[in-house]
């Protein structure tokens, strides 16, 4: 009998032991499985020029990585196929009902059109981090109280001064906040072409900031809730301010080879980092490159007036994705998102060769105190103080904008071509080879045509 009893407890004690360890195994499993329906892994695939080509370490294949390892139910695999032109990528993808869960998106109106993208605002209004994007970036994405795009990046655009140049002459360094009259004195003062040192790298970017510098009420190339103001006092007084710079030798995209000769450096690039040229049009995506090989003091100091110049990429959430919240995390971490971007610092101190590749879109304090700890200029850190009434640059969420700005061709006659374009006929007023003001008219309703057109298409 006591033997019998001995048996039966040394088997029960066996099933014990092999329960515990199935329940061990099944735990095991359980950590880093998906939480879904059927306990499978998650798979997202996702798309963006951001990633380079396969192969590459940058930043964003990195805060894939570390996506990856905050989530271990989720899989991110990056969709290589996406090439340029990325437009035709993602139309060909849907085609072929293979659209990536997550993706750039070159175009918002032009996704919402092809039903790319599903509406994200439920997921953003119950985030509390949304509230921190800036109220100019929020109204820039909401369209008929929807939003389809998830802020993935955020660039400020504007001037960056050699203050050296400036001192060595003798003259007041221009800064943040300075007014037009300022401007315009600081390229002409500094400009000495004999001795190889002149005001601006480059005019074609005023016509755009112009409007927005002179009146509150008129955005990126002049654009606002009414559309385009192509023939306002702004617009021509934009013209006219850039047409003058260059023919009068401000600017050294408009010198002579003969004078160009007087500089140091091939191009306009080269002639800035060689101290040539006193202020230089341009993104915050240079800033790395700046505190890296430029010897000389500079700042950030955006453009004339009170108002930043802002311009983002976007992602979109397939409208066909079976795993919306998982999309939406990872278009969270890559984009706006407060420990993604805290994630993203953490790198780029800690790989060598990696950078910071965009600026916080969140105005949420630690993240803006942790990047600015690690940066020195000084006006661009001023410059975030007024970025809730930042102009957003609306070429990627404005219906048309291509056409109005750029594509729509005008029945002017220009040079060679008999059909020019509206950027044809823009570039030939700021170099002074035709008068503006004599197709004003014409180009603010050809714009507005434009824009209409592609608004209404929308709306149906």
């Amino acid at each position: 009998m006591k033997k019998l009893v001995s048996v039966l407890l040394f088997g029960l004690l066996i099933m014990i032991l092999i329960a515990c360890s199935n329940d061990e195994e099944a735990s095991d499993a359980g950590e880093g499985e998906d939480s879904g329906e059927n306990g499978d892994q998650v798979v997202l695939k996702m798309a963006s020029w951001s990633f380079g080509t396969e192969g590459d370490q940058n930043i964003n294949r990195l805060m894939l990585e570390a996506f990856m390892e905050e989530h271990p139910n989720i899989k991110v695999e990056i969709d290589e196929s996406f090439g340029d032109p990325w437009q035709e990528s993602l139309a060909a993808a849907a085609s072929a009902n293979a659209m990536p869960d997550v993706f750039s998106i070159t175009n918002i109106p032009t996704g919402i059109a092809n039903d790319w993208m599903m509406d994200v605002k439920p997921y953003l209004e119950e985030d509390e981090e949304f509230e921190t994007l800036p109220d100019s970036v929020i109204e820039t994405i909401t369209m008929n109280d929807q939003i389809y795009a998830i802020p993935a990046s955020q660039h400020m655009l504007g001037y960056y001064v050699n203050k050296e140049l400036f001192e060595n002459a003798n003259l007041n360094v221009p800064e943040l906040g300075m007014d037009l009259d300022s401007f315009n004195e600081a390229v002409r003062n500094v400009t000495n072409v004999n001795q190889g040192i002149i005001g601006l790298n480059e005019t074609f970017s005023i016509i755009d900031w112009y409007p927005a510098a002179a009146n509150e009420d008129l955005g990126w190339y002049t654009y606002n809730e009414d559309g385009f103001h192509l023939d306002s006092n702004e617009f021509i007084a934009g013209l006219d301010f850039a047409q003058s710079l260059n023919s009068n030798g401000y600017v050294y995209q408009s010198l002579t080879d003969d004078q160009k000769a007087n500089f140091n450096g091939e191009d306009a690039n080269e002639v800035w980092f060689n101290q040539g040229i006193g202020i230089r049009w341009d993104g915050t995506w240079a800033i790395s490159g700046l505190t890296e090989n430029a010897d000389f003091d500079w700042d950030f100091i955006g453009i004339p007036g009170e108002r930043d110049l802002l311009t983002h990429d976007y992602y979109g959430m397939s409208s066909s994705t079976e795993h919306p919240e998982e999309a939406y995390l990872l278009a969270k971490w890559m984009g706006f998102g407060k420990d993604g971007y805290l994630k993203r610092l953490e790198i780029a101190e800690e790989v060598d060769g990696v950078t910071i590749d965009r600026l916080p879109l969140t105005t949420d304090q630690e993240v803006l105190d942790s990047f600015f700890d690690g940066l020195d200029v000084p006006g661009l850190e001023q410059a975030f103080e007024n970025i809730d009434d930042a102009v957003v640059e609306p070429f990627k969420t404005t219906p048309g904008y291509g056409q109005a700005r750029w594509e729509a061709s005008t029945g002017v006659e220009i040079g060679d071509e008999a059909n020019a374009s509206i950027g044809t006929l823009i570039d030939n007023a700021v170099t002074g080879e035709i008068n503006y003001e004599n197709y004003a008219q014409q180009v603010n309703e050809l714009a507005n045509e434009k824009y209409q057109e592609a608004l209404e298409a929308l709306e149906n």
